[in-house]
């Protein structure tokens, strides 16, 4: 397969009766370009790129022939936002996406054909700071990945008569500094409408002889790479549903949805007004805006009018987690038609839908749908609203299936794994989050890095391409390597470990009711779950002598669980449902023992009420446990209670996406510990995959991945 060059293809079915069907119709991929090929330079601003503003680049440039084709290759350091003759490039937004940087820097493609025209044209592009030289992570980070932004554009143009041009960014090119004054992932963007260049990114203009020579950047060290992932586009619209005051005095629209993107606001006043829209996920009991969960992120975004005319602002670089927004120093009266709230996320086509006759029931899907739809943000987040909005690979791991029956994340995950493995150390050990922008160390976690393993399984079993496998077997075989190490006698005792975070934990405890689980017998569950997970690969790879190795070695791991955390009787150290859940869920237990486990699994249910008290690490996996070993009632006893902690009890406080905590909002309208108190968190949402696979009963037969052959066995309660 030939840089830069098209191809069509067709496809057609043979069924097992003989039968084949029509050929379908054409379709097309054109092949990325080869490193050789690029004959752009990067391109800055001239001397040390401090100013927050968003630099403009521009360039015109003539066509003399009649085009045919033209192709754009484009990439930045920060974010772009390109133009030709005026018009988006794209309908997508944060380009070129997040990826570990450091390593590999998406490009994306785009047919421009259309766009220009014979005689003069111009391309333009907006940078921001975005990922790369924003602020990340924790500790309040700027520059992680460099202190300069740039941009890299190659447009290729090929003429009717078969002739080629090609328009190169290089030191022709010319910057200014346009209205957008500040834009920040988490504080959002500063955009003064008095500052804007009318036709700057149009022929015609004139007053670039003022403008500043570009600076040029060495060709970076990091891959440039063709992107990969679903691009990340506007979705649905949402009107605002009222504006009221608060008690506080405050003005604030409900959109009636916790949702991820920006708002869209109309507004016409004198030069100089400054309109602030400051958003939230929740109201306080009195009903008043509450930002406190979002710790140190401004998430703000402010318009400064100019002229008394009617002007519709969204941000370019930047996008919020939100239901409410509180809105300062509007011009007038405010009203619904103003604002209308945009919801911005993975381009992933919906592939499960799902209802019932229950009302509760169909809006825990809904949260769960929102959950994944805010957090499917070019990487999977676990939040997408305090300043951390990060890839935690705890919460991608446990809700990996859910994700794969409600939308194709195909694309999305293998886009995301190729950074797990990327980030992965020399010595195996997996980041707690990916692209990892924590220290090297910060990592090997149980049930974290774990993901290596379990999504590129939970993937292939989804969708039946074994070369996530191929791909990812590497990292898969380092990461037990790296566990195999740390251990001593086959136990994983060592190292920091979350744990079953964020489980069952009441205020007051002074009779032991918090459901505290030992952590290094949850890290040796998992050490168990990943060598499975690597024979698994290792088989249908056909790497036998890997299978033999690791076949040995699980023998050995759960030979370690029995000695070290379970009576002769079956007991473990821990009697909560996340220990029990996990040893039955990965096979830990001798046979003849896990009937009663399940019933001593049973027994501690009842106990606390017909209430759950899991946490990230055992919610997944619980009612798929009390269904495997015939205690379905149970498990629909768990789903349909509406007292916390449960899945249904952030739906009667008003919910509409999953929660982090099970009590963010306590029955007294009080709030969580608001340092950690994100509502839209989709790792509880793992609970999908059960709905999907019981309550609708469609599975995949395990031995038979991508749906080859389907059970369709609804078990109802």
């Amino acid at each position: 397969l030939q840089s830069k060059k098209r191809y069509y293809w067709q496809v057609r079915v043979k069924d097992n009766h003989g039968n084949t069907s029509a050929w379908s119709e054409p379709g097309l991929f054109q092949m990325g370009i080869a490193p050789a090929d690029w004959t752009a330079k990067w391109i800055t601003v001239a001397g040390k790129d401090s100013s927050a503003r968003s630099p403009l680049f521009r360039k015109e440039f003539s066509l003399q022939k009649k085009v045919k084709s033209a192709i754009a290759y484009i990439t930045a350091k920060g974010l772009y936002e390109a133009n030709i003759n005026g018009q988006r490039v794209s309908d997508t937004y944060f380009a070129p996406g997040w990826t570990s940087y450091k390593d590999h820097l998406q490009y994306q493609v785009y047919d421009v054909t259309t766009a220009l025209k014979s005689g003069a044209n111009v391309l333009g592009v907006s940078l921001g700071n975005g990922w790369y030289k924003g602020r990340i992570g924790f500790g309040n980070q700027h520059n992680f990945y460099g202190d300069t932004r740039g941009l890299l554009m190659q447009v290729e143009v090929e003429y009717t008569d078969g002739t080629k041009q090609t328009k190169n960014t290089d030191e022709s090119w010319k910057y200014t500094y346009g209205p957008i004054m500040a834009s920040d992932i988490y504080d959002g963007e500063i955009y003064d409408a008095r500052m804007e260049i009318a036709g700057w990114n149009n022929t015609g203009f004139k007053e670039d002889a003022a403008w500043i020579s570009v600076g040029t950047m060495e060709k970076g060290t990091e891959k440039l790479v063709a992107m990969s992932g679903p691009p990340v586009r506007k979705h649905e619209q949402f009107k605002a549903l009222k504006v009221f005051k608060t008690p506080a005095g405050e003005t604030v629209v409900d959109f009636g949805q916790n949702l991820v993107g920006w708002v869209m606001l109309k507004a016409k006043g004198a030069a100089g007004t400054k309109i602030i829209l400051s958003h939230a996920e929740v109201l306080t009991k009195e009903g008043n805006f509450y930002t406190v969960n979002l710790r140190s992120a401004k998430a703000q975004d402010t318009y400064i009018l100019k002229e008394n005319t009617e002007q519709v602002f969204e941000p370019h670089f930047t996008f919020q987690g939100f239901r409410y927004v509180k809105v300062e120093g509007y011009p007038g009266e405010l009203k619904t038609e103003d604002l209308t709230a945009v919801a911005v996320y993975s381009d992933m086509e919906t592939t499960g839908k799902f209802s019932t006759s229950n009302a509760m029931l169909n809006q825990l899907q809904h949260n769960i749908q929102w959950g994944q739809k805010g957090n499917f943000v070019d990487v999977p987040t676990d939040c997408p609203q305090r300043d951390e909005r990060l890839g935690w690979t705890g919460d991608a791991e446990a809700f990996a299936n859910s994700a794969a029956y409600n939308m194709d994340v195909a694309g999305f995950f293998t886009k995301w794994l190729k950074d797990v493995k990327t980030d992965q150390q020399p010595n195996g050990l997996i980041p707690h989050v990916i692209p990892n922008v924590l220290g090297p160390n910060d990592g090997a976690s149980a049930g974290w890095a774990d993901v290596s393993t379990i999504i590129p399984w939970d993937m292939y079993v989804a969708y039946g391409d074994r070369r996530i496998l191929e791909t990812q077997y590497e990292s898969m075989q380092k990461w037990v390597g790296y566990i195999s190490s740390v251990a001593k006698n086959n136990l994983w005792n060592s190292g920091f470990h979350f744990g079953d975070w964020l489980f069952y934990r009441p205020n007051d405890d002074n009779d032991g009711r918090a459901a505290v689980t030992d952590k290094y017998l949850i890290a040796q569950t998992f050490y168990a779950h990943s060598t499975q997970l690597l024979i698994n690969a290792a088989k249908v790879l056909g790497k036998q002598d890997d299978v033999a190795k690791y076949t040995a070695l699980l023998a050995e791991i759960k030979a370690a669980f029995v000695k070290e955390y379970m009576t002769p009787t079956g007991r473990l150290v821990s009697g909560t449902q996340t220990a029990y859940v996990l040893a039955l869920n990965f096979d830990m237990l001798p046979e003849e023992l896990r009937a009663p486990c399940a019933e001593r699994l049973v027994a501690n249910i009842r106990d606390y009420g017909n209430h759950l008290t899991t946490g990230f690490l055992g919610t997944p996996y619980l009612c798929h446990v009390l269904t495997r070993f015939g205690h379905n009632n149970v498990a629909y006893d768990l789903l349909m209670q509406e007292s916390y902690p449960s899945w249904l009890y952030p739906v009667k406080m008003g919910a509409t996406t999953i929660w982090e905590r099970w009590d963010g909002i306590k029955p007294d309208g009080s709030f969580q510990t608001p340092d950690m108190n994100s509502y839209n968190h989709y790792a509880y949402g793992a609970i999908g995959d059960w709905m999907y696979r019981t309550i609708a009963g469609i599975n995949s037969v395990a031995d038979q991945p991508g749906y080859k052959s389907i059970v369709i066995a609804p078990k109802p309660g």
